[in-house]
């Protein structure tokens, strides 16, 4: 007798019955408040006897979402058919349409679901589609290190980019220039919102698609990894009545991640939180959020300037990038306001002088900003495979540990995907702005003078990815990369 097939997604989520085990009996987990009548299609379609256990809501949820996310891409057919059509694919989706209830099976519908579910799997915060002359290759960006998982026919290429493009509401006609959209999709029961950029290129568009997980965006203070010494700081800023206070770091650093934590402590309904940002990444209740839109003259600073007229308690500005949004940020904080930014610099003290550079005056900066920090994100270990090795001379010193202290190297395993590593971990240095520093900023002293002062009993990135070393959380080679420009200044 063939194998029975197993139950359809759409029959599960609509029935509330799922497959848990197959064999001379089926076990099957029956939704709490579903219709027992659905396990007589059940037996029929598996023809088997049944083993029912009651699953709760929650239960059934995440077990749905684990049986039928966990194909992965084995939904990329091999043998896909080169021909299809781009009719065929333009057809229009919900708002909303869950990713696992495949409707049409057309195979490049498949591989797109494949790739996605695969990257959610993965935990990847970035896919990566590039047609080169000979292949179109998919990377996963996993713990901020893209890794090649697919590799097809490059013909395939613009097949795939119109699908994506059409799920995005993107002109599919137009590929002379850069497109940005959004997709938004539910995975298993979570939801889930994909940024689309389009980019022409020799051999084709390149399509990279960012996964914006909406359950991260509800992240505590105490879960991104801060100091006990940064995080009172950062606190302690975000408690001040007005005043300006900077995130720095580079693209992908978590930036965004940490002040939608702050703005989450402050979200308490007593409040006005308006936001302006490029674009809004996640969708948080209580908060009024703009997007910035520069085609119809709506950039950070007249955004900016219409948000200061809606009576607005605290204001976060996704980017500080010229000198005009600058120097609004300073007067909404001079007039009473709490604003939140980021800038793109290497370190904290950095933060200031390019303030500085764009204009605005070192009085107005020793007056407004509060606090200022700067952050990255290093690779955390994977606790199953990872195993000991002494600090030789030159780590030990590069650690500021005793030679033979105890230091963990990844290995890799299959709860880690072979890369010894699983998730990541936040690295913060912090300034408070104190009377010390506020001269400093008035007599236009440089970074090294400010960090001088500032970091003086230590707490530096350099400092922290150490200790994370130290303490086992990461590799030297991790905390290298991450940290390379600070970890340069010590002699080995």
């Amino acid at each position: 007798m063939s194998a029975p097939a197993p139950l359809a997604y759409a029959f599960a989520k609509k029935h509330g019955v799922i497959l848990l085990e197959l064999s001379d009996v089926a076990q099957v987990g029956l939704r709490d408040g579903a219709d027992p009548l659905a396990l007589i299609e059940t037996r029929r379609a598996l023809r088997r006897p049944l083993q029912v256990l009651p699953l709760s809501r929650p239960e059934f949820e995440q077990r749905l979402s684990q049986t039928y996310g966990s194909a992965g891409l084995s939904a990329a057919d091999d043998s896909l058919d080169e021909s299809v059509g781009l009719d065929s694919l333009a057809e229009n989706l919900p708002a909303t349409a869950d990713l696992l209830d495949v409707v049409d099976d057309a195979p490049v519908i498949r591989l797109i679901n494949g790739i996605i579910a695969e990257a959610v799997r993965q935990g990847a915060s970035d896919i990566h589609v590039e047609p080169f002359e000979t292949a179109l290759v998919v990377r996963l960006r996993v713990d901020g290190v893209l890794k090649e998982v697919l590799s097809l026919s490059h013909r395939l290429a613009p097949l795939l980019v119109s699908r994506v493009k059409v799920m995005a509401r993107l002109d599919i006609a137009e590929k002379r220039i850069p497109q940005d959209g959004r997709i938004s999709l539910t995975l298993g029961g979570r939801s889930l919102d994909v940024r689309v950029s389009t980019l022409p290129a020799r051999a084709g568009e390149r399509l990279v698609m960012r996964i914006l997980h909406q359950d991260q965006a509800a992240l505590g203070l105490e879960e991104l990894g801060f100091s006990t010494h940064a995080l009172e700081t950062f606190r302690g800023a975000l408690r001040e009545p007005n005043g300006i206070v900077l995130v720095t770091g580079p693209t992908g650093s978590g930036k965004t991640t940490s002040l939608y934590s702050g703005l989450a402590m402050l979200n308490d309904a007593t409040r006005n939180i308006l936001t302006i940002e490029d674009p809004v990444e996640y969708a948080i209740k209580g908060l009024g959020q703009t997007q910035v839109n520069t085609k119809v003259g709506m950039t950070f600073a007249a955004g900016l300037r219409a948000i200061l007229r809606q009576d607005p308690d605290i204001v976060m500005v996704g980017e500080i990038r010229d000198g005009e949004t600058a120097q609004i940020a300073v007067q909404a904080s001079l007039t009473g306001h709490l604003v939140l930014s980021t800038v793109h610099t290497n370190n904290a003290a950095g933060a200031i002088t390019r303030l500085r550079d764009m204009g605005v005056e070192p009085f107005l900066l020793a007056a407004t900003i509060r606090v200022v920090i700067a952050q990255r994100l290093v690779r955390r270990l994977c606790p199953a495979c990872r195993h000991p090795t002494p600090a030789d001379l030159a780590t030990a010193r590069l650690i500021n540990v005793p030679p033979g202290h105890t230091l963990y190297r990844n290995a890799g395993c299959a709860e880690c995907g072979n890369t010894g590593f699983a998730g990541r971990i936040g690295v913060y240095e912090a300034i408070r702005i104190d009377d010390r520093i506020r001269r400093l900023i008035s007599d236009m002293a440089d970074e090294d003078a400010i960090s001088a002062v500032a970091f003086e009993k230590g707490g530096t990135l350099a400092d922290e990815v150490r200790r994370y070393v130290a303490e086992g959380l990461t590799t030297v080679e991790e905390s290298i990369r991450v940290t390379r420009q600070e970890m340069a200044h010590v002699d080995l």
